[in-house]
């Protein structure tokens, strides 16, 4: 169980690291999975992890389970280990911008 300090720095770190709306990453991740002549149902959109970041952000702080906090954790770990704050993604490093975007983190925002 998570106490309430580390739950605070979680959600501060969390929303600091995923950068996109819900609006925004919901659309990314349908985007992503669509393909020339078909397309996904939205609710099958994206990865996993992409899909459990989405129902996140739509979701109170109050409202998180112990699965959503993992995923949290993992979601600013991962956004960590692949930036840096002096050195975020070029606009030419597309691989790697789409995977950090499938989890609600756009490199080339501010």
């Amino acid at each position: 169980m998570t106490d309430a300090l580390e739950l605070d720095a979680l959600w501060e770190d969390f929303n600091r690291v995923v950068n996109m709306t819900s609006q925004e990453l919901a659309a990314w991740l349908r985007v992503r999975d669509a393909e020339e002549t078909t397309e996904v149902p939205p609710e099958e959109a994206g990865t996993r992890t992409g899909r459990q970041v989405l129902a996140i952000l739509q979701k109170r702080r109050t409202d998180l389970t112990e699965d959503d906090l993992r995923v949290m954790r993992e979601v600013v770990d991962e956004v960590a280990d692949r930036t840096d704050a002096a050195d975020e993604p070029a606009a030419g490093d597309t691989a790697l911008r789409h995977r950090l975007m499938s989890v609600g983190h756009d490199p080339l925002r501010p």
